[in-house]
């Protein structure tokens, strides 16, 4: 897993736990992004789980197969980092339904129950819809891909940062 990928204006803020996965067709995970507490992200692309590569109906997305056996990092490396990291927590996702399903395929791999549950990030915030659309917005801005696991890594970290100081927290 990296761990060196940090946002200066994150540093020594106590941040809420951010999540976010790239998936190809059939929730298939192919990369995972998360927030520290004190503002470093670990990420890292996922080794494929030989029955994901049997699925006539699941894909990889952008990568191949054999960049992600060499580059990526097992199942089971995966879900120790998660579990070191978050176990029993709530995770914030821009795209909950999505990233909830592709981190169950993770699960399923290893028989194990989900011991982190993913909540929509916009209900962090006074207004879910406004920070929604601002999201979608800081993509182009940023020259970001929405998709990616850094990105919408990224961009939840960003904007979350702006919203504390605009004091558009959620009571």
């Amino acid at each position: 897993m990296q761990d060196d990928y940090e946002f200066s204006e994150t540093e020594g803020l106590n941040l809420p736990g951010f999540i976010a996965l790239e998936s190809g067709e059939g929730d298939v995970p192919v990369a995972i992004a998360w927030t520290l507490p004190d503002g470093g992200v670990k990420h890292t692309l996922i080794q494929p789980d030989e029955t994901w590569l049997e699925d006539d109906v699941a894909s990889l997305g952008d990568y191949h197969a054999d960049e992600l056996l060499t580059m990526g990092v097992s199942v089971s490396d995966v879900i120790r980092e998660l579990e070191a990291d978050y176990q029993g927590s709530t995770l914030y996702s821009a795209n909950p339904e999505q990233d909830e399903a592709a981190l169950a395929r993770i699960f399923e791999v290893i028989a194990g129950t989900m011991f982190v549950s993913i909540v929509d990030a916009g209900t962090l915030y006074s207004d879910p819809e406004e920070w929604h659309q601002q999201r979608s917005e800081m993509f182009s801005e940023m020259g970001l891909e929405p998709g990616r696991a850094e990105h919408d890594l990224e961009t939840l970290l960003k904007l979350h940062v702006r919203w504390m100081d605009d004091e558009m927290l959620a009571d």
